[in-house]
């Protein structure tokens, strides 16, 4: 029983060796400045207003076409 705890102890100690100096506190760079200015969002917003635009259009337009007698 001495054995393995001594084996468990030395183990245990190894990998604190081991993980220790990853443990250390590091300095960070500061964070980039953002790569837009909302432009890409704004335009990105409108492409998908457009493309509901569209779609919308099209769903519609079938309906006004033969409701031309429905009134």
């Amino acid at each position: 029983m001495t054995l393995s705890r001594d084996v468990a102890l030395t183990m245990f100690v190894v990998a604190l060796v081991t993980l220790i100096p990853f443990a250390q506190a590091q300095e960070f760079s500061p964070a980039p400045a953002p790569a837009n200015d909302g432009a890409t969002i704004d335009q990105g917003i409108a492409f998908v207003l457009i493309l509901l635009a569209l779609v919308l259009t099209y769903l519609i337009h079938p309906m006004d076409a033969s409701a031309s007698t429905f009134f």
